[in-house]
């Protein structure tokens, strides 16, 4: 369904807030007309206020798919805004994967409820995913695989079968006593295999796993690598603990790309629309506070150049040009690279390729440019040094940035800092400190 489709859904509620009965009939449409996740999305657009109304509206188990489909921050909006008796069924049923992706964003009450709801196997799902950290596939795992003995025979594997079986489940794990992984079964092959046949003796021992304790970003390449539905997840007895989908890997790489496009605007993950003005700007206020330092810094610099400014005021008037191309240039070669990190695409070996075909790049571009904003500045001021000094300091800065703006996310991403969330601060410091100096530096050299 369009976002057009969505937007329409917008419109038609925005006009109908005030009237219960005619609200009520549009949102009892859009129930049947949009997915769960467009219904959240179509909560998000509106004001805490409207949103109330609109939720107030929802039937009993709508409002608990909505509400795992919700950003962090929108849940906690929700709830703070509702009362616990209208909070608390929304945390009964759940089980373990849901609770785990809910748990980073819910106070105790919530959970410790939640908890008591699950069964006594959901329970213990969920204990032993709170023992990986949040960067661990351990965490993040589904417990829906299926699993049998070793010594049950292919009649016992049918009788599974015939029963409606988790999403994407396209084999049966074969295990022993202690949980160990031996091989799986396909579940389009029981067909041909005897009744009174050992698992064992069909079972497939040539498996793909990930590790339990894998980087969930690393497990979630290899299943989407792996051609597979999903893959066993096995700790490091190779003892079966559940299992990662390829919907669940590519719904990681998804998350992850929006949390590095929402970080490089120097926002928190999933900021909600309608956050409280204080803590938008909270959130936002820290990078401002960087760019203010670096932009100081910067200043510094200038101020080097103080008594060549002095006597060449057209230099003051080229400054912006300056940087604003070397900020450019290098900003366009910061999103391929932040993009190409995201996706995997960057390792050791290409590295020195990428930098060499950045290089040039950036030296054809800096030529071009260089080329004709001296030409501009030559008719604007009839100056030829001038025309050369702000073809050097084009030249370079693009050049530079080019360069920079490769190598400052890599270095980042080495450091473990998202480069999403400080490369443009970074970038733009280099490019403007570089561009200011080889452009006041020239002038120092050429004009006095």
């Amino acid at each position: 369904m369009s976002i057009d489709f969505l937007a329409h859904y917008i419109d038609k509620i925005d006009e109908t807030l005030d009237d219960k009965a005619q609200l009520a009939a549009i949102i009892k449409e859009a129930e049947l007309e949009l997915s769960v996740e467009q219904f959240a999305n179509l909560l998000e657009a509106f004001p805490l206020t409207s949103r109330l109304s609109i939720w107030s509206l929802l039937s009993a188990e709508f409002k608990q798919d909505a509400f795992l489909e919700m950003k962090d921050e929108s849940r906690v909006l929700l709830l703070n805004a509702l009362d616990d008796v209208d909070c608390f069924p929304l945390f009964e049923k759940l089980d373990a994967t849901d609770l785990i992706e809910l748990s980073e964003s819910l106070s105790n009450r919530f959970i410790d409820y939640a908890v008591t709801q699950m069964t006594a196997k959901q329970r213990k799902f969920f204990k032993s995913a709170q023992d990986y950290s949040v960067d661990e596939l351990g965490r993040w795992q589904s417990f829906d695989d299926i699993q049998m003995l070793h010594k049950f025979k292919v009649s016992a594997a049918k009788k599974v079968c015939a029963k409606p079986l988790p999403l994407l489940t396209e084999v049966i794990y074969i295990i022993d006593e202690n949980a160990k992984l031996l091989g799986q079964i396909a579940v389009n092959q029981l067909v041909n295999y005897d009744n009174e046949t050992l698992l064992v003796d069909v079972m497939d021992k040539d498996i793909e796993v990930v590790a339990s304790n894998a980087a969930i970003v690393d497990a979630a390449d290899t299943v989407i690598a792996s051609g597979r539905a999903a893959l066993p997840v096995v700790n490091e007895n190779g003892c079966l603990t559940g299992r990662l989908d390829i919907h669940s890997a590519y719904k990681y790489k998804e998350q992850q790309t929006e949390n590095q496009l929402i970080k490089s605007g120097g926002l928190v993950d999933e900021e909600d629309l309608f956050s409280s003005v204080w803590l938008s700007s909270k959130n936002r206020a820290v990078w401002l506070g960087i760019n203010l330092l670096t932009a100081f810094l910067a200043s510094w610099f200038i101020g080097l150049f103080e008594a060549t400014l002095q006597q060449v005021v057209a230099l003051a008037v080229l400054m912006p040009v300056v940087a604003s191309m070397g900020g450019i240039s290098g900003s366009q070669t910061l999103t391929l690279i932040i993009r190409g990190l995201a996706l995997g695409q960057i390792t050791d070996a290409n590295r020195q390729a990428i930098v060499k075909k950045e290089l040039k790049v950036g030296l054809i571009n800096g030529l071009l440019w260089a080329t004709v904003i001296s030409y501009i500045t030559y008719v604007w001021f009839q100056m030829p040094l001038l025309s050369l000094t702000i073809f050097v300091a084009i030249l370079g800065n693009i050049v530079i940035a080019s360069l920079s703006g490769v190598w400052v996310p890599w270095l980042l991403d080495k450091l473990n800092i998202d480069p999403a969330l400080s490369g443009a601060v970074i970038l733009t410091t280099v490019t403007d400190i570089f561009g200011f100096i080889a452009f006041l530096g020239c002038g120092t050299l050429f004009l006095l």
